[in-house]
Order: structure tokens, then sequence, then C-alpha cells
């Protein structure tokens, strides 16, 4: 790893971590880090199941979602309009973000939503990992495709997954994890 790459991947850890203020101004050839933002995950019980780090690229948001905890299986994740995650429904997090008035599905000829993600296979100790990019939304704080603008965005695991086909959300099940996103600096 260069010393440059190096540096950027301890920046990027140092934003997500709240840290970046304090170091980073003695690093002064590393280049500003693009928009981040942070989802901690909870279920209907309020428990802590994971979180999602999500950071601005040139190609969309990388979304990086680690859980622990759920039942194991197959589960659609999806980025939700609204910056709520009341339990135990989630329903307070609206529908998916879709700005474009779309159908849901990457498999729907008039699909997709902004906020349809690939799913998420949870193993049988309940573990899940998840890496994504989502090229039709932006960490911006304005504007109809932000996951930051005005009412925020979420988050959200549904108890099964997702078909990639019949709207509005798949044929995915209830909602079993939300986690509100906010930007790096509103921790």
């Amino acid at each position: 790893m260069t010393v440059h790459r190096a540096l950027a991947v301890l920046a990027l850890a140092l934003a997500v971590t709240g840290c970046r203020s304090a170091f980073l101004p003695e690093i002064p050839y590393v280049n500003k880090l693009p928009p981040a933002a942070l989802a901690r995950l909870t279920d209907a019980s309020g428990n802590p199941v994971g979180h999602a780090v999500l950071s601005q690229g040139s190609g969309g948001v990388r979304i990086l979602v680690d859980v622990t905890g759920l039942p194991p299986g197959t589960k659609a994740v999806h980025l939700h309009e609204v910056g709520r995650c009341d339990p135990p429904s989630f329903e307070s997090a609206g529908p998916h973000v879709n700005p474009t008035n779309a159908e849901h599905g990457t498999a729907n000829p008039k699909g997709p939503h902004a906020g349809d993600l690939p799913n998420l296979t949870v193993d049988a100790a309940g573990r899940g990992h998840l890496e994504a990019t989502a090229k039709r939304v932006n960490l911006e704080k304005k504007g109809p495709a932000s996951l930051l603008d005005g009412n925020g965005s979420a988050l959200v695991i549904h108890e099964r997954e997702d078909d990639n086909r019949t709207d509005p959300a798949g044929n995915s099940g209830p909602r079993l994890a939300c986690g509100v996103i906010v930007s790096e600096g509103k921790r």
C-alpha cells in the first residue's frame, strides 16, 4: 500500500469515527474527504444490530453494511426517504428513495428506485456484510437524490429477500432493522 493510499484510508477511518478534526490539520497534503455518513441499525426492540458506513464517490454512494444478531437468510436492504426509525414497524422511514418516480427493482423494466440495493445474506450465526454502490443518490445536503436533505433518509433491512421486480418493495416483507443516516459531522 502506498503512503498516500494509507493516509487516505487513515483519514477515512478518522472521519467515520469523528476524529478527523483532531488529526487532519497536521497532515496538510491529504485531500479533503468526500462527504461521509453513518447509520446505526437497531431492531424492533431497540437493540443495536449493526451499522452502515456511507461515503460519496464519483460513481455514487458507497455503502458498507455490517450486522449481527439478525435471523439467518437473505434480506432486502433499501434506502428509505425519511430519516426516522420509530419501532417496532419502522414505517416512519417512509417509502424507498425514488426521486424519478420509477417502479421498484433492478429487474423491473420501469425501475429501479434510487433506494434499491442488493440483498444481504445473514449467516447461521446472525452475521452479514454487504458492500454496494447506490448510483442514483448522493450525500450532498440538498436536491431530490440527497440522502441528507431536510427530512433525512434511513437504511432499512427487511425480513425477506428482494425479488428485484415487484413494486413497491420487492415482496421483501416487514421491516426488520432500521438506521437513520446522519452525516459524519452530526453524530
